[in-house]
């Protein structure tokens, strides 16, 4: 059984030290993997190595879920990726454990509330949205496509979509789409 300790901070300019000391007070033999980059899961080249090779028994140890997963979708696939190896999760700020029933319900009882706190913020979001239309403060995005510009190049200068794109820096799409409205 190895436990694969992972330490990982957003930007180059913090350090995992703190991290680092808390995973290897809990796991003195672990293998530690370090990584400094705020992206998702699939573009973190640390924790995509230790998920490759990650075996039945093994552990995945971190110091708080936030330095694992951004969000409560990826740290799902994370433990379904574990769990489909036979491998658990630990989080040590949180005393979780996936390997025990009680930390697998206690995992699954913060992803309910963290999608209902999600839930919420967009209803917020959208009432707020709402309220600033109706007063007539909120008018979108600023448009940043001329839809003249668009027709000129397609009906004056007979381009093609994808011409018309290329000559006005915009994705064919966006140029499908004026197009037809």
């Amino acid at each position: 059984m190895t436990a694969f300790l992972y330490a990982r901070v957003s930007t180059t300019g913090q350090n995992t030290a703190s991290q680092v000391d808390a995973l290897y007070k809990a796991y003195p033999g672990g293998t530690l993997r370090e990584e400094k980059a705020s992206a998702t899961t699939m573009e973190r080249p640390m924790l995509q190595i230790i998920l490759d090779i990650i075996h039945e028994g093994d552990t995945l140890v971190v110091w708080k879920l936030d330095r694992l997963a951004r969000n409560m979708a990826d740290l799902l696939a994370i433990v379904d990726h574990l769990q489909g190896k036979g491998a658990s999760l630990q989080v040590l700020d949180q005393n979780i454990d996936t390997s025990t029933a009680a930390g697998r319900a206690f995992l699954q009882m913060l992803g309910v509330f963290a999608e209902f706190e999600t839930n919420l913020r967009k209803e917020r979001q959208m009432a707020g949205i709402a309220k600033a239309k109706a007063e007539g403060r909120y008018k979108g995005r600023p448009t940043t496509i001329d839809p003249e510009a668009v027709r000129h190049c397609l009906e004056v200068e007979k381009l093609s979509y994808r011409a018309t794109a290329k000559k006005l820096g915009i994705a064919v799409s966006s140029v499908q789409r004026l197009a037809k409205g």
